[in-house]
């Protein structure tokens, strides 16, 4: 294809400038972003006009006339310590006022909460009152040097989107937009009143992007304008009084605000969900679908395509969830960080296309005079083909300001040959699926419902403690591997059929290990003679962590090590030698495992240790009846990392003799074979000449490629 398929975003006063980039980039669709406007000759070029649309935000002429129903969240203050002769919690303090407000609307004594943290109770309603002239609770019972804190109720005035691009983009004055809640009567007759009038006064949108519908995810600033609070998954903005009461009718229980500060987690995706929380996801989650549901009904109706942003306003909607389907969106488009995001927007399911927003957003931060976005931009690029040559998504695109990017000619000519060589891929793969030698089941506390999505930030970000996990998914996004996602419930009635090995990843606690349901005896049997029967279970960082019965890891008995909390230093630990050979670092040091875990110790000898590092294992693996059992302390994303990962999980599956199909010696080089269209693709993922020994399924031999390339080869079986 010479064109189409590709997404570029425009401005006003833009025209000339726009055409000459359309043809350039073979572009057949234009678009808005937030803070610029598609003016009439625009939208008259000739191309597909997407429009973004905000449902909740942006429109301050009606949220301003209803401030009662704004969005509003629960919020914990900071902890005061009380003394002998005072016990005041200034609430407010290191909040930004300009987005958050203590909503006084609502009595405090039936929604706020004072703990004592120190003795982890709740404070009687009789024993504090609130100053609302000084944002304070005054205690009138207290423990002296006891930590207090205040769960208060407040409202939303600023939409954290907006917000930050606001201050990235330094608008000025321009107005702060009010978010408002659909579950509020008159704001849920506005939505679509509001949208029936918009479509019929912009007859040129042929796609509403929504960005996305109701409720952002959590994202609380401080007094200093910087993030205080970031969850991408975090339902604490979709809280309201009418939305805690309908919960109560509904589950026969109520909530109160600590299921929603969660001791100052605000219930993390990192934390092991309560059932409370997942009976709240699931409340939240059905209503949006209703509601988001009418809307799209409504762009249907006016012969329009409804595409959702995957970001913003997203929560509720979540993809891989039961609800979303019902929605009967047309579209899903994404911000593209690495492989893992772009599986995460190419697997959508219920969708007639997907499509990418690839990095950098033209912004300011990265388009500016002596920078070169070039060099982010072949990144993302490289780093994400390996993903989409798994699963491709449909369309790409890019958003922000195009007059910047119009002024950096190489960006300009390196965004050419991305989208003339996205159209390639796609011709050529998109009705096929690449071949697969093995499955892996990724085994968490949220399983489906956050597919491609563990140890996750926006748009690829990561934590200093998760790079070293993170990199699990995004080895697994470019490799010949099928991946199911499995929570512990959906071993019940034991491990899925067609799941080859097991992974449990993350650290102890967390809901990405498992915490707590690490307790279930059910569990340990079921994996246990599953692996005894000739399954395979890899663990990263602190697997199966939950400290009982004489272990830590209560799958030590499978992975062969443990770890060393301090109570049994007094036991000798003698198994230390490392095994310089082995099928899954074949001869090749494994040396990079990110943060570490320290006091990792090999249970015996029948434990194979592949690195000792600092006086723990890094890397070991131990035969178990049957089966095997890996472990890695980290597992942070390079080529190198992601080759030794693919190797041992065909180990720890018994396939080692299928590792050479479709495979290349060199791992910056990766194989891609379509067996229906008898074709394979191998694959320069780097920006530096390579060579290699490619092994196809019936034979092998040596390739050079130059940096980035592609080459496609037929073959006969």
């Amino acid at each position: 294809m010479e064109k189409g398929r590709v997404t570029i975003p425009s401005e006003s006063n833009f025209l000339a400038e726009t055409k000459r980039l359309m043809a350039l980039w073979g572009a057949d669709a234009i678009r808005d972003s937030d803070g610029t406007k598609l003016d009439d000759e625009l939208k008259q070029i000739g191309a597909k006009i997407y429009t973004t649309y905000f449902v909740a935000r942006g429109h301050n002429d009606f949220a301003e006339k209803h401030l009662e129903e704004v969005q509003q969240a629960f919020l914990l203050s900071q902890r005061v310590t009380a003394t002998k002769t005072t016990a005041v919690i200034p609430f407010m303090a290191g909040y930004l006022a300009e987005q958050l407000q203590p909503n006084y609307r609502e009595d405090p004594k039936e929604f706020w909460e004072v703990y004592d943290r120190t003795l982890g109770e709740k404070v009687a309603p009789e024993n504090w009152e609130v100053n609302q002239t000084e944002n304070s609770v005054r205690l009138k019972k207290w423990h002296p040097y006891h930590e207090y804190t205040v769960s208060f109720l407040a409202s939303m005035v600023w939409d954290p989107t907006q917000m930050y691009n606001h201050i990235t983009n330094d608008w000025g004055d321009k107005s702060h937009e009010i978010p408002f809640d659909v579950r509020q009567p008159e704001s849920q007759a506005f939505v679509s009143n509001f949208l029936t009038n918009w479509l019929a006064e912009n007859p040129d949108t042929d796609v509403v992007r929504f960005t996305t519908f109701f409720y952002h995810f959590t994202l609380f600033f401080n007094d200093q304008k910087k993030e205080k609070f970031v969850d991408w998954f975090g339902y604490g903005s979709t809280v309201s009084v009418r939305a805690l009461k309908a919960f109560e009718k509904e589950y026969g229980y109520k909530l109160s605000a600590e299921n929603f500060v969660d001791e100052g987690y605000y219930n993390s995706t990192f934390r092991v969900p309560s059932q409370s929380y997942l009976d709240y996801i699931d409340f939240i989650q059905r209503f949006v679908a209703k509601e988001a549901k009418k809307l799209v009904a409504i762009v249907h109706g006016a012969g329009r395509e409804a595409m959702m942003f995957l970001g913003d306003n997203w929560i509720g909607t979540e993809p891989y969830g039961p609800y979303f389907k019902e929605i009967g969106i047309d579209a899903v488009v994404g911000s593209v960080g690495n492989g893992t995001t772009l599986r995460m927007i190419s697997e959508i399911p219920h969708v007639n296309y997907t499509e990418g927003r690839f990095l950098p957003y033209f912004f300011p931060d990265v388009f500016y005079e002596g920078n070169d976005p070039t060099v982010e931009a072949k990144q993302n690029w490289l780093t994400a083909r390996r993903a989409l040559l798994r699963k491709p998504v449909d369309r790409i695109g890019y958003g922000g300001y195009l007059s910047l990017a119009n002024q950096f000619p190489g960006f300009v000519d390196y965004v050419s040959h991305v989208t003339q060589e996205f159209r390639e891929l796609y011709g050529r793969i998109s009705d096929t699926k690449p071949y697969v030698g093995i499955t892996v089941g990724i085994l968490n506390s949220w399983g489906k419902l956050r597919s491609w999505q563990t140890h996750m930030v926006a748009h690829a970000l990561w934590y200093q403690q998760i790079y070293s996990y993170l990199g699990v998914l995004e080895s697994l996004s470019g490799q010949k591997v099928a991946v199911e996602f499995l929570n512990f419930t959906d071993l019940k009635e034991g491990v899925p059929s067609e799941i080859d090995v097991l992974i449990n990843v993350g650290d102890a606690g967390t809901a990405f290990s498992g915490g707590k349901n690490w307790s279930k005896t059910s569990l340990i049997e079921t994996i246990t003679q599953w692996v005894a029967n000739g399954g395979g279970f890899i663990g990263i960082g602190e697997p199966t962590a939950y400290l009982a019965n004489g272990r830590f890891f209560q799958l030590a008995h499978i992975l062969g090590v443990d770890k060393e909390l301090g109570f049994s230093l007094s036991t000798d630990k003698y198994f230390k030698t490392e095994n310089t050979t082995h099928f899954i670092t074949e001869n090749k040091e494994a040396k990079d495992f990110g943060e570490m875990q320290k006091n990792i110790y090999a249970l015996s000898k029948d434990t194979q240790i592949l690195s000792y590092v600092d006086g723990s294992v890094q890397l070991a693996t131990h035969d178990f009846f049957n089966g095997r059992g890996v472990y890695f302390s980290g597992l942070p994303y390079s080529p190198a990392n992601a080759q030794i990962f693919l190797r041992s999980i065909y180990y720890a599956a018994h396939k080692e003799e299928q590792l050479k199909i479709w495979y290349a010696d060199n791992p910056d080089i990766e194989v891609h074979a379509y067996p229906e269209k008898k074709q394979y693709a191998i694959v320069n993922n780097t920006d530096l000449p390579q060579t290699t020994r490619v092994y196809t399924a019936t034979d092998n031999y040596n390739i050079s490629l130059t940096p980035g390339a592609i080459e496609w080869r037929d073959y006969d079986e």
